[in-house]
């Protein structure tokens, strides 16, 4: 993709943005078949741009761009979870026309910074998404029972689901119980129990759920998804994560868990765009036909 006329646009044009955002065709979250397909593009201002052994696949903006446009462009795909940047030139683009556009909420807590776990609201406010005529907010969620900086975290999340409710905007919060290794790394806790636990804690943030969903990943067994899921009422999606080279597997893995009555879809990113094989238009396809 030649960015050439994105850059002119940005430098002559800049309110050309919010021009695009205001006429842009929406839709209503949910289609008639209840089920969400959503892309996920929001690592890279986490500092997250490695997917698989790939350390830096995600660093090309113009090869980023043209993979979600063409995810975009596939039958089922309901729309596209990303920060303002990416969200900016997919408006450009006209890339999101009739399409669910997510703003990511929280990128402060940057990948491998001593940091990580303050996750701070430095992506979009509930203004600028009730502004651009955006359809949802996400936010992530990581909590570690032993750094005493978790308990801002939970105000701060059950702030911004108070001022989405306000503005009756879903907002998708993504959680975790997350450790620190001895040597200082940071993982989440995938087990059956730790997800358990990380959703009764989101379900219960803020002054109302009414307009709260869950984005939720498989736990390690994937059997235990059942139990997992009967913690709480509020709509869930599942999250894709980076799957390494194992599409198939992580396919066999959601194709189980979206049959649950809780889950309505799937918000994959990296797996789909940066396929192993680089047919990122079959792996759209495959992952579409398992809602």
């Amino acid at each position: 993709m030649d960015v050439s006329e994105l850059v002119r646009v940005r430098t002559r044009h800049p309110e050309a943005i919010a021009e695009a955002a205001a006429r842009r065709a929406r839709r209503p979250l949910l289609n008639d078949s209840g089920r969400l397909m959503i892309v996920a593009a929001d690592h890279p201002a986490r500092g997250a741009l490695g997917v698989g052994g790939r350390g830096l696949a995600m660093a090309n903006r113009a090869d980023l761009l043209g993979r979600l446009c063409l995810a975009l462009s596939r039958p089922g795909v309901d729309g596209v979870l990303a920060t303002a940047d990416i969200l900016d030139d997919l408006l450009l683009l006209g890339a999101l026309e009739n399409k669910v556009v997510m703003g990511s909420m929280n990128r402060g807590g940057l990948q491998g910074a001593s940091f990580e776990l303050d996750d701070r609201f430095t992506g979009h406010r509930p203004e600028d998404i009730e502004r651009l005529g955006f359809d949802a907010g996400k936010l992530l969620l990581r909590v570690d029972y032993a750094d005493p900086g978790s308990l801002t975290t939970l105000e701060s999340t059950a702030r911004a689901i108070d001022a989405m409710a306000a503005r009756r905007l879903p907002v998708f919060v993504e959680p975790f119980i997350s450790r620190r290794t001895p040597e200082g790394r940071l993982g989440n806790d995938l087990s059956a129990e730790a997800v358990i636990r990380s959703i009764a804690i989101a379900s219960g943030l803020g002054g109302s759920s009414a307009y709260t969903w869950l984005k939720v990943p498989v736990t390690d067994d994937p059997g235990d998804m059942a139990r997992v899921m009967e913690t709480s009422t509020l709509p869930a999606v599942l999250l894709g994560g980076d799957v390494g080279d194992d599409l198939e597997g992580a396919y066999a893995k959601w194709r189980g868990a979206l049959r649950l009555p809780t889950v309505r879809g799937l918000v994959a990113g990296r797996s789909l765009l940066y396929p192993a094989d680089g047919d990122v238009a079959a792996a759209v396809d495959t992952a579409v036909g398992l809602l």
